[in-house]
């Protein structure tokens, strides 16, 4: 057996051994991936519960976020400011979803845009926006104006009589 014999062999000895090393890692990689875009969907929804909560588990401010979605200007200081918050919160979930949707970690159907397309179909949360767009990136800025220029109509909440809310006294 001469040298290049034994060269070829070992060379077809690599390959054979450096084939299922390779699958091995594209699978690692694959499931990696795979644990990373669900960790981030959990993290995402757990947010999304604890910002909502607000909503549930105060009838004040869930008295106020109606009013506010229907109209931020006429709130009074107290209430615009409270409303501003929530909203910037929510709206801070809505850009890290949009970029991790951007960057493949959420998937497509998983994007948020249906329930932004809600929210942003009420005057008082597009006024609000006008007030606060520029704390956000100006990439998602574009994409809430563009869901702004739709003119959805308001469907969320159209059937709560706003007549019909009553404040809790403390």
């Amino acid at each position: 057996m001469n040298w290049q014999m034994v060269t070829a062999i070992a060379q077809l000895a690599t390959v054979a051994v450096g084939i299922p090393s390779l699958i091995y890692f594209a699978v690692q990689i694959r499931e990696q991936t795979r644990e990373r875009r669900q960790s981030a969907v959990n993290a995402l929804t757990v947010q999304w519960g604890d910002l909502t909560k607000a909503l549930h588990e105060n009838a004040e401010f869930a008295a106020l976020f109606l009013r506010g979605v229907h109209s931020f200007h006429d709130l009074d200081a107290i209430s615009r400011l409270r409303f501003s918050a929530f909203q910037n919160r929510f709206f801070k979930n809505f850009e890290g979803m949009y970029y991790s949707r951007r960057e493949g970690i959420l998937s497509a159907e998983l994007w948020i845009e249906r329930t932004m397309r809600d929210f942003l179909a009420y005057d008082g949360v597009r006024q609000w926006w006008e007030t606060r767009k520029h704390w956000h990136s100006e990439v998602f800025a574009r994409v809430v104006d563009a869901i702004i220029a739709r003119r959805d109509e308001p469907k969320a909440y159209s059937d709560y009589n706003l007549d019909e809310i009553v404040v809790p006294k403390k």
